[in-house]
């Protein structure tokens, strides 16, 4: 054998044999999982690109860390179910998870609101820290459990705004009879002040605003708040939304089908819905300055709530968990956690946080940044 023809079938033979080493490789780790499909409803409209964007941002990272294996489809609100419905079709395998605010579901046990936001509780930052070192996602997963559920923080809008109103809410008798969107937890609230709550979804809001069905509605903030036009009829635009500090999204799992799942798939997911959590805050916290900017600009004002106003809703706040923590057992135990951290957390978030903070918003201010 010439040299040349040795070298020529050496070559072909080692790169048969590499090609060979590298099915043997790759592939065998994709082929010993199966290939998995799911369907993820959404509480959210595709109009409201962030909000629903966190759940299309999370089956992105699934199909893409498992090679395609594992895709995970996401349909909008009202696709398959109303938006207000999506934990139901996830409990009950309709789909297999669904991706919204748990506190939507407070109605059926307030213990559900403990694991969006409730009032007068964490900021964004806390929230995050409650639930992934303060053992918050275990506990709040003992109580999805009993509901057919497994749940993973899947998105954060950061502190929200306090709504929009028709009329100025000075005192706490402005808000008697004011049938008000809010969702979750506050309405029960601003109930025992005399304000008449409402569950509506996102997407039906605006037209029972402007028809005057309700007087006033809460949502996120200026990025959606904008692209839902509720400045056209509602000027006032009230800060804080006391009732939501950190309000957390779940992608909520049909428990059975989050067992049957391989191992690799459900760290694949619990990564996602982190990644998807933190880019939603991240994201929010970009597009807001500018669209609350365009909203004074198109005529709305804005109104901080009144210390009197604030007062008496921090107090409603407390004695409302007083007696549901009386009665509910569930609730009592996450809510007993939640406490314990937040006297901690705000101690913390006073000091070089809040001090760092409170120089540069001066600087904002006297136009020196």
């Amino acid at each position: 054998m010439d040299r040349r023809s040795f070298i020529r079938k050496a070559g072909v033979t080692g790169a048969g044999a590499a090609a060979s080493a590298a099915l043997l490789a790759a592939p065998a780790i994709a082929q010993s999982l199966p290939k998995v499909s799911w369907r993820c409803t959404s509480s959210f409209p595709k109009a409201l690109d962030t909000i629903y964007g966190a759940g299309e941002t999370m089956a992105r990272y699934v199909r893409e860390a498992t090679d395609g294996n594992f895709n995970i489809q996401v349909f909008a609100a009202g696709e398959i179910v109303p938006g207000l419905q999506a934990a139901d079709a996830a409990a009950a395998g309709t789909v297999e998870c669904c991706h919204t605010a748990s506190y939507y579901y407070w109605g059926k046990n307030p213990t559900f609101a403990l694991a969006t936001a409730v009032p007068f509780m964490f900021n964004a930052r806390q929230m995050n820290a409650w639930i992934y070192h303060g053992g918050g996602h275990d506990l709040l997963n003992e109580f999805y459990a009993k509901q057919g559920l497994y749940g993973l923080a899947c998105g954060n809008t950061g502190a929200q705004m306090g709504g929009w109103y028709r009329k100025e809410i000075n005192t706490v008798a402005d808000l008697k009879g004011l049938k008000m969107r809010v969702g979750g937890f506050a309405g029960k609230v601003l109930e025992t002040l005399g304000l008449v709550p409402q569950q509506i979804a996102g997407g039906d809001i605006y037209p029972a605003l402007e028809k005057g069905t309700i007087d006033a509605a809460e949502w996120v903030g200026p990025y959606d708040d904008e692209k839902l036009g509720f400045h056209k009829v509602a000027p006032y635009y009230y800060y804080p939304g006391w009732w939501e500090g950190g309000p957390t999204l779940h992608a909520l799992v049909n428990l059975a089908k989050w067992q049957e799942l391989p191992k690799p798939y459900q760290v694949a997911l619990t990564s996602a819905c982190q990644a998807a959590n933190c880019d939603m805050m991240a994201t929010y916290d970009y597009k807001n300055p500018a669209a609350l900017r365009r909203l004074v600009a198109n005529g709305a004002q804005l109104r901080p709530f009144s210390q009197e106003v604030m007062k008496a809703c921090f107090e409603a706040s407390n004695q409302t968990y007083g007696e549901i923590s009386a009665s509910n057992a569930d609730f009592k135990k996450i809510f007993d956690s939640q406490v314990a951290f937040r006297k901690d957390a705000y101690l913390w978030a006073q000091l070089s946080e809040y001090t760092f903070d409170t120089f540069m918003m001066v600087q904002q201010r006297t136009e020196a940044l």
